[in-house]
């Protein structure tokens, strides 16, 4: 059952809320590799139903924020559908969260209706598309967005596959009883289109003699961290805050295997919850999946591999304390893809040393704005690129060492006119993706885990985070930003 209240405890962390190679590995469960029954019973697709799901959804969607929240945007018409594809996609000005997250989330929803239907990972892609299109062109009388119709079904393919394969490892077609429920009721909150599919279809309770795991059961190790958490903002003044952190990390897959045959096969998970008040809860999220690889050496001394990956980048933060009204760090790229190679020596005996090097192209990110303040929105979209490098090293179960550095070079490329009066700007139509700039990002990290007894593990993590917007009208600015947690870790 342990493997099972890793995942429900996973189930209530992640809602709330780098690239992460997990350490000194546990094993949740031993693996296994799926049923030819199970894959051949799942895989069957059905185009009505995950139609339906996806439009059913979204007009459901429409109706609540129609007749319960009774938002401005849901008030639809035909005269707003015209409009709507009369004037086309323009940049929206919603917050970060809403753009590259909610609207991610929006689209795993989407992702899912396809997944629990039988359909692909990049079929199920061609469905969030058109559930995102159709919400964007048809449920709001706002002009059709730009940035939601790259982040939704992009992002949402990250999301949805990470939550599809999790809502798989718990779900079991040989239990009864109240043991089923709850295990059905866990896969319908993390995956609510494939339970709702599995309730449309009667499998949420018909018995069968296999598991009904479409993936088996996977190599999967989980750890969560939970402790003290320091931020310092250096900027004109310096400005200091405190708050209780949790962080997950999820490692899925075998990340030394030669070769993938599905796309994420092997992905990374982590998410940092902040219970500090003057923070987002939700303040970094971040996916990597792997897509497709090869091995380039695998000898008695060194294995590499080179692959295609896709990531789900986000970092979130507010103002510390009252001591400045200074925003430490926003950005994030939540449409990115790009190739990577993993590296690991055989060389010792008793160390384990790994290292990683990713080369990104970012379709879609953002980047906190010094100038651009509309509506919500204080940062700027832009696309470009970034990598991101590390390695760890580790010295049996006792101890470990990892460092790794992201960065990201973002270019935003329709600004806004210098002399525009920003008092009669109307946030709705204003089609901008913020100022003229360009910007490096820069995200190093150093970790250590120090074993106590078992599972538990002592972790020091420290952060340092760099900006440096390079701005057309306006003098450049760079802000650096550091951040240490102390956390007690145990591994499942």
């Amino acid at each position: 059952m342990r493997k099972y209240f890793t995942i429900i405890l996973l189930l209530f962390l992640i809602p709330i809320c780098g690239y992460s190679q997990i350490t000194m590995r546990h094993q949740t469960a031993k693996p296994k590799i799926a049923d030819s029954i199970d894959i051949a019973y799942y895989s069957k697709k059905n185009w009505y139903r995950a139609g339906g799901i996806t439009v059913g959804f979204n007009i459901g969607l429409w109706a609540f924020d129609r007749y319960i929240k009774k938002g401005d945007y849901a008030y639809i018409s035909m005269k707003s559908v015209k409009r709507n594809f009369k004037k086309g996609f323009i940049w929206d000005n919603d917050n970060m969260e809403t753009n590259m997250f909610a609207h991610p989330y929006h689209g795993n929803l989407h992702f899912n209706a396809g997944r629990a239907n039988g359909f692909s990972y990049w079929e199920s892609g061609g469905i969030a598309l058109a559930g995102s299109a159709m919400w964007e062109m048809f449920m709001e009388n706002e002009y059709p967005s730009t940035n939601d119709i790259i982040a939704t079904p992009i992002g949402g393919m990250a999301i949805g596959e990470v939550f599809y394969r999790t809502s798989d490892i718990i779900l079991d077609d040989r239990r009864t009883g109240a043991s089923r429920f709850g295990l059905e009721a866990a896969a319908f909150l993390i995956s609510p289109m494939r339970g709702l599919t599995r309730i449309m279809t009667g499998d949420a309770w018909k018995k069968r003699s296999t598991s009904g795991k479409q993936f088996g059961v996977p190599d999967i190790s989980v750890e969560v961290s939970m402790g003290v958490r320091v931020l310092e903002l250096k900027d004109e003044i310096f400005d200091q805050g405190i708050g209780f952190a949790t962080n997950i990390n999820v490692e899925y897959g075998d990340r030394f295997e030669a070769e993938t045959k599905r796309p994420f096969d092997y992905f990374t998970f982590k998410a940092n919850i902040n219970g500090q008040g003057a923070q987002p809860m939700l303040s970094q999220l971040n996916i990597m999946g792997r897509l497709y690889s090869a091995e380039l050496i695998d000898n008695s001394k060194d294995f590499l591999s080179i692959g295609i990956y896709q990531h789900f980048d986000y970092y979130d933060s507010d103002t510390i304390s009252d001591v400045s009204s200074r925003v430490p760090y926003k950005f994030c790229a939540p449409a990115s893809f790009g190739a990577g190679l993993i590296h690991k020596s055989k060389r010792f005996r008793n160390f384990e040393l790994s290292s990683f090097a990713h080369f990104n192209g970012i379709i879609l990110g953002a980047s906190l704005s010094d100038h651009y303040v509309l509506d919500d929105r204080i940062y700027n979209l832009a696309s470009g690129f970034s990598w991101k490098l590390g390695g760890s090293l580790s010295y049996k179960d006792k101890i470990s060492v990892s460092l790794s550095d992201e960065g990201y070079r973002m270019f935003t490329w329709k600004g806004y006119d210098q002399n525009i009066d920003w008092e009669t700007v109307n946030e709705k139509t204003l089609n901008a993706q913020g100022d003229h700039s360009q910007a490096i990002l820069h995200a190093l990290c150093i970790r250590v885990d120090l074993k106590l007894k078992n599972q538990w593990y002592l972790t020091g993590i420290g952060y340092n985070y760099t900006r440096d917007t390079n701005y057309r009208y306006f003098e450049n600015v760079f802000s650096k930003t550091s951040e240490a947690r102390l956390m007690a870790t145990y591994k499942f």
